[in-house]
């Protein structure tokens, strides 16, 4: 089931983000929106447009957060493969992600630092 979701969530995260979806989704609230007369602008019909919305919201969110983890995850990957590779770089900053947030804000306190020693430097 893994890999059906995986490959479910980035075929909707290509398509979602396109522009074609936007033009479609532009088009179908003109659609409803020229509709709205037809139903007397009815309880039905916005709870119809209401509805659809929402839901496909919902699906939408959880697959594009699955897209969004792997990316992530891949990228932290490939970051971490690049320090341990690199002479000199602090090791110790492999998988840093795991760190609590006082301890990430003491980092990027620090480099913070080192970036403005180094535009101080003639």
């Amino acid at each position: 089931m893994g890999a059906w979701f995986r490959q479910v969530a980035e075929v909707t995260a290509s398509v979602i983000g396109s522009p074609w979806a936007f033009v479609a989704n532009v088009m179908l609230t003109v659609v409803w929106l020229i509709l709205g007369p037809v139903f007397q602008f009815s309880d039905t019909w916005q709870l119809t447009m209401n509805t659809v919305a929402s839901q496909v919201t919902f699906l939408v969110a959880f697959l594009l957060q699955n897209t969004q983890n792997r990316d992530s995850r891949a990228l932290q990957l490939k970051l971490d493969e690049l320090i341990r590779s690199t002479v000199g770089a602090r090791t110790q900053l492999i998988s840093l992600e795991g760190l609590n947030d006082e301890e990430l804000d003491r980092l990027q306190s620090e480099f913070e630092r080192l970036g403005r020693s180094t535009r101080e430097r003639p």
